[in-house]
């Protein structure tokens, strides 16, 4: 099992839609798959996704002891489970949050993947997700100071022994004054896993609570998602297998030309 923290200093950047995503996405390559709202203050997980049932419980009364993991997760008509959180104030003064590494214990045998939505900033809730993970990826937007809060994040991440896999640079609009992916990479020092334009595809999928890659899978920002799923899946489709042999033929002529002491077109 790999448990990922989907991270950010900065809220509003787009963790949970592609969270949610991301999950449908790496259930329909046949991975089992569970989202947790790790945002115990603030959740909003369920307000982007519907649940065949919505349990009684939700991550609060796990945290505070009232009722076992197996009690409050959801299914879902898109493959991957969720567990919920709690929107009650006083349901978040009782959980615990430091529990968190023991429930996610207990799913080492369900799931092969677990998705962390992460709250924003830096506090008690957003550092414990990042501890228990196996590796963070960061969500940013093309812009400087939703990049230099998810430097931040990044610090903390290393500062509690973690390994970044890899940024998302989300609501791409390719406009003047947007940092290019590439950039923003070498700002952070880690691999770009994807760029997602601004589609409005999204915000309708959400609008309906049924995730994008769903319902409009032939968008651009969905087929982003979905290879992005297929990296983290280490699943390589046809047209990547292609890709890869035309750079390696390609290093190979190089390698030749370079042989016989012949430059190469640039």
């Amino acid at each position: 099992m790999t448990v990922y923290t989907i991270a950010s200093g900065k809220g509003g950047v787009g963790k949970t839609t592609f969270a949610v995503n991301t999950g449908a996405a790496l259930s329909e390559l046949g991975m089992r798959t569970l989202v947790i709202d790790c945002d115990i203050g603030m959740a909003n997980l369920g307000l982007v996704i519907n649940v065949d049932s919505k349990k009684q419980y939700s991550l609060h009364e796990v945290l505070a002891g009232k009722a076992d993991v197996s009690e409050a997760i959801n299914r879902t008509p898109y493959g991957m489970d969720v567990l919920l959180s709690g929107i009650s104030i006083r349901g978040f003064k009782q959980a615990n949050p430091e529990k968190l590494r023991e429930v996610i214990g207990k799913l080492i045998d369900e799931y092969e993947v677990i998705l962390l939505d992460s709250p924003a900033g830096i506090s008690k809730e957003s550092v414990i997700p990042l501890a228990v993970s196996d590796e963070v990826i960061l969500i940013t937007n093309p812009e400087l100071p939703s990049i230099t809060d998810a430097l931040k994040t990044k610090l903390m991440a290393e500062i509690v022994g973690r390994k970044v896999k890899g940024t998302v640079v989300n609501r791409v609009m390719s406009m003047k004054g947007e940092l290019a992916a590439s950039k923003i990479g070498d700002l952070l020092e880690v691999e770009v896993l994807g760029s997602i334009p601004n589609d409005r595809s999204v915000t309708k999928a959400v609008a309906f609570k049924v995730p994008v890659v769903v319902r409009e899978p032939g968008s651009p920002a969905a087929k982003r998602i979905n290879a992005i799923a297929r990296k983290l899946a280490n699943v390589e489709t046809l047209e990547d297998s292609e890709k890869g042999k035309k750079k390696e033929k390609h290093e190979f002529i190089e390698r030749l030309l370079k042989a016989f002491g012949m430059k190469t077109k640039s």
